[in-house]
């Protein structure tokens, strides 16, 4: 039995009824550079041309800037896959990118001991 909203696309005993990659065609690599960091938003413009669901919900979530690893999650597919999905859409109009902002230095000796002592928390 699909799960409410899903369509066809899951199976409450199955899971995914469609393999990721079927979703991008096969397709392994953005045609653009995405982080997943970056983030992604809808510019207004109408996609032309025929795009997938997956696209299309895609594209709603970009209302409001939002990164590339939080379209992963909610659509439920690979980084990479959503990866290539976004970049069809930056490619076709429909979507912006700006890359991520570091506003500390990413490999600081604090920052990376204070992450290492939370995962250690964790487990």
């Amino acid at each position: 039995m699909a799960a409410a909203g899903d369509g066809p696309w899951l199976d409450d005993a199955a899971g995914r009824l469609v393999r990721p990659f079927t979703v991008s065609n096969g397709r392994t690599r953005p045609t653009i550079a995405l982080d997943l960091l970056s983030h992604v938003m809808a510019t207004g413009a109408t996609p032309l041309g025929y795009l997938g669901l997956e696209h299309a919900q895609a594209l709603d979530l970009c209302r409001l800037p939002v990164s590339v690893a939080e379209v992963a999650a909610h659509l439920k597919l690979p980084a990479v896959v959503t990866k290539v999905l976004l970049s069809d859409l930056v490619d076709c109009g429909a979507l912006t990118t700006k890359p991520p902002e570091f506003h500390h230095n990413p490999t600081d000796r604090a920052l990376l001991e204070a992450v290492l002592d939370g995962l250690r928390r964790q487990l």
